[in-house]
């Protein structure tokens, strides 16, 4: 069945033909039938042009005006046009609620939100609560540059890594430097870029309280544990057989205890940033001293192997990086059955930076625990961890650690094939030193 614009078109050209069979019979008449035929075919095109001047008007029109009802093409296409107008009104119409809703949540938002150009790093919008962590004024920083609105934080660096651009924690806020903002930069297409700023005061005076809390907490326990191990020491099992598994047992707590509390103690030291120097690690000695802490540990039981391939120092904390280390080695030998292979690689990046890794066959960690195994007290296993004697501190004290060297601990681990502590530094982390081969291997 013809549509409605097929028949307003046949209707068209049926009067078109018609007008030049008029025009041509009365030129027959005259006498003069192409004058008469020449001169209606001009009125015929004079009368299409008028025509799509006003379908020029009404597409220029800033107002919608009403079609002409008719049958003709040209007036099945004022409707169709009209149509269209009404239906592109409507889009925009609510195109512009939704805008005007997203911008209204967007205001009510405690965090601050800014709209950034990727090119020209310009300021394109921002919402309330940008003005009162960040400082940004209407219209005084619409389309001002990023780096000039935010002159108090590092913004040129951070904007430069882009996609790579770490979170921005612990920033001190430009309109208020008694709180303290956690900045994020989320790349939402390749034109534009999303600022987030969340306040983190309260979090960080809440997470404040509770580091010192450990901390006066455990150098309160300190004394009085050692000196009940130093009495446990001092007990004489010898008069009554019966006294010795039970003092046995107290000395072992005992001693768990106060390893318990020289860790929270160390964590409290690194959460507070105190003691730690940038000084020259010399990488082979401390390798050699931790295959040695390995083997005093194992007792024989394992098969330990060092592969130092890098041959270069780093640049760092060596009182702290040797406390990471040993609690990877002693974990490595702890959870490894006996005959297993323990080895440490020390290694070249493809990025320029070196890794140090802890490779073992032992029991493995299934994958639903490895995002957690960095957490304060988590356990894979509560049994195996009391039969070891650890205290569940060592892989935060080690992920703490490594955080303040601004290095990474990426754990890969599959059950019953083993698993890797691999301990990754950056290229500015590491120093020249003369080769040196170290190799040993022990049973």
């Amino acid at each position: 069945m013809p549509s409605t614009f097929d028949n307003a078109w046949f209707r068209t050209l049926s009067q078109l033909a018609a007008v030049l069979l008029v025009a041509l019979l009365m030129g027959l008449l005259i006498d003069h039938p192409w004058p008469a035929l020449t001169v209606a075919s001009l009125g015929v095109v004079a009368w299409h042009y008028w025509k799509l001047h006003g379908v020029q008007q009404r597409l220029t029109a800033r107002r919608r005006l009403e079609p002409k009802q008719g049958q003709g093409v040209w007036n099945q296409l004022d409707q169709l046009l009209y149509r269209g107008q009404m239906e592109m009104r409507t889009r925009k119409l609510r195109l512009l609620a939704m805008l005007r809703t997203y911008r209204a949540a967007a205001n009510v938002l405690p965090d601050a939100v800014v709209v950034v150009d990727r090119n020209q790093q310009r300021i394109l919008w921002f919402n309330a609560a940008a003005t009162t962590l960040l400082g940004l004024q209407h219209p005084l920083h619409r389309n001002a540059p990023v780096a000039s609105a935010l002159k108090d934080l590092p913004m040129a660096p951070w904007l430069a890594a882009g996609r790579n651009a770490e979170p921005m924690t612990d920033a001190p806020s430009p309109a208020n430097p008694e709180l303290r903002l956690h900045l994020r930069l989320l790349p939402y297409s390749e034109d534009f870029w999303l600022l987030i700023a969340r306040d983190i005061t309260n979090t960080m005076r809440v997470e404040q309280m509770r580091r010192d809390f450990v901390a006066n907490v455990s150098h309160e326990l300190r004394t009085p544990l050692t000196v009940v191990h130093g009495y446990l020491e001092m007990l004489d099992e010898g008069d009554d057989p019966q006294w010795a598994p039970i003092l046995e047992e107290m000395r072992r707590q005992s001693l768990r205890m106060t390893r318990l509390v020289e860790d929270l103690l160390t964590l409290s030291r690194l959460d507070a940033g105190e003691g730690l120097q940038d000084e020259v690690v010399a990488m082979a000695p401390l390798l050699a001293g931790l295959v040695r802490e390995a083997e005093a540990l194992s007792q024989g039981r394992h098969h330990i192997v060092l592969e130092d391939t890098a041959q270069v120092d780093l640049r760092g904390a060596n009182k702290e990086l040797h406390s990471a280390f040993s609690n990877l080695v002693s974990n490595a030998v702890r959870y490894t059955p006996d005959g297993g292979m323990i080895t440490l690689r020390f290694a070249h990046e493809t990025d320029g930076g070196v890794s140090l890794g802890v490779h073992d066959t032992g029991h493995g960690i299934a994958a639903i625990h490895l995002p957690r195994l960095t957490e304060r007290f988590y356990r894979v296993s509560n049994s195996r961890s009391r039969e070891s004697g650890g205290t569940g501190l060592g892989l935060a004290i080690v992920k703490h650690v490594l955080g303040l060297h601004g290095a990474r601990l990426c754990i890969t681990s599959e059950l019953n094939k083993g698993s890797q502590f691999v301990c990754r530094f950056d290229a500015d982390r590491v120093l020249a030193r003369k080769p040196l081969t170290y190799a040993r291997t022990s049973r």
